[in-house]
């Protein structure tokens, strides 16, 4: 293992019925609440009544910021610091998956601090040397896993770069999970979202180092986890151990723990942050596009970890097999699990029809210097020409 500092400040309050029995003496020394969420799926789905009535019997002031979007904008982000600080609100509570989450956090950020976040804190690494306000989130959606770090990835529409960044003074106070608001999402959110999962596991798993490490036995049994319990939640969205499974599991492939003791570069991540910001395109759905075909890449160099993939993770038996035929067989699981979870195979299958973008994309993707193994720009842009 290399050296590493731990810690994770938000607490967790899991399970059935939690978001009643605990949120009102959660917000006990806080009056005037931004309630924030996306869309609205939380009134149909019965959800904002229950919050509502909540912090309505505690006597809260609550000041509603709606309409955070998938893909959070820095605009979003502007006009929420604007409403935080023209109301002055004590805390914030975010409603909703991972984009209602980020957004919130990089809300807490802007509205008490005097400079653009985005140029200071997203542009490029900063320091936080201020208290942002406080956030508690209730999470309606497994994939994103950002209620239990400071991770926050924003789109700023005019200079076309989404970006994330993690400051653990950003991690929310206290995330209460109730799977059963989980069952609710429609199957494709709940797959691609299920697939996000997966990604966040693997790649941290396959970045350096990859010596034996307590972190990578972990991701081996996430990932046989999330393989079993997306494949159960598809069959029945209503089975609960499944659903439930998801959600912990969501959290746990972002809660730094399997980051540690690894570089992680997170490089598909990187390059789907790109195709977002110029297409709009869902995120898990982007990752399942692009996950294969960069394995396709780096499982020679790689073999001796793919081939461990594919024996530890998807049970493939190694007789008769060499080192890197184990390792291909084990991508082509990956890509054949994607398939079956009827998740789009192609850059075409997300909206993007003009081949003549993906220069332009390739062009504007972050290099991380963590990336196992490097990826220079012509190499994303074959990439992306393979998956289109």
């Amino acid at each position: 293992m290399q050296n590493f500092i731990f810690q994770n400040a938000t607490k967790v309050y899991f399970g059935k019925g939690c978001v009643k029995e605990y949120l009102a003496c959660l917000l006990r020394g806080s009056q005037r609440v931004l309630l924030a969420y996306g869309g609205g799926s939380i009134k149909a789905n019965g959800v904002y009544g229950q919050v509502m009535g909540i912090l309505s019997a505690a006597g809260k002031t609550v000041v509603e910021f709606a309409g955070i979007c998938p893909n959070p904008t820095y605009a979003k982000v502007q006009q929420g610091a604007a409403l935080a600080r023209e109301e002055k609100v004590d805390i914030i509570l975010g409603i909703g998956g991972g984009s209602v989450i980020d957004c919130c956090k990089a809300v807490a950020m802007a509205a008490v601090y005097p400079g653009d976040i985005w140029d200071d804190f997203w542009a490029r690494p900063g320091v936080v040397d201020f208290e942002p306000l406080p956030l508690g989130v209730i999470v309606t959606a497994a994939g994103a896993g950002s209620e239990m770090n400071g991770g926050a990835v924003i789109t700023n529409e005019e200079k076309k770069i989404k970006t994330g960044r993690d400051y653990p003074a950003c991690n929310p106070r206290f995330a209460l999970m109730d799977p059963t608001y989980t069952l609710s999402l429609p199957k494709e959110q709940m797959v691609s979202g299920g697939f996000d999962i997966l990604s966040h596991i693997m790649e941290a798993y396959f970045s350096w180092p990859d010596e034996d490490n307590v972190s990578d036995d972990i991701a081996e049994a996430l990932m046989q986890g999330v393989i079993r319990d997306l494949r159960a939640s598809v069959k029945d969205p209503q089975d609960y151990t499944a659903r439930s499974n998801l959600m912990w599991e969501s959290a746990m492939a972002e809660n730094r723990i399997l980051k540690l003791g690894k570089r992680c570069g997170f490089p598909c991540h990187q390059i789907e942050h790109q195709l977002g910001a110029y297409t709009g395109c869902n995120h898990g759905q982007g990752l399942a596009v692009l996950h294969p075909a960069y394995y396709r890449r780096i499982c020679g160099p790689e073999k001796q970890k793919f081939a461990r993939f594919a024996t530890r993770v998807w049970g493939i038996p190694a007789g008769g097999k060499s080192e890197e035929e184990l390792a291909h067989v084990g991508v082509e699981a990956l890509a054949g699990f994607i398939q079956e979870l009827g998740l789009p195979t192609t850059l075409r299958q997300l909206g993007l029809a003009d081949a003549k973008m993906l220069p332009v994309i390739a062009d504007s993707c972050n290099l991380e210097p963590a990336s196992c193994p490097k990826i220079t720009k012509e190499e994303i842009l074959t990439l992306l020409q393979a998956c289109f």
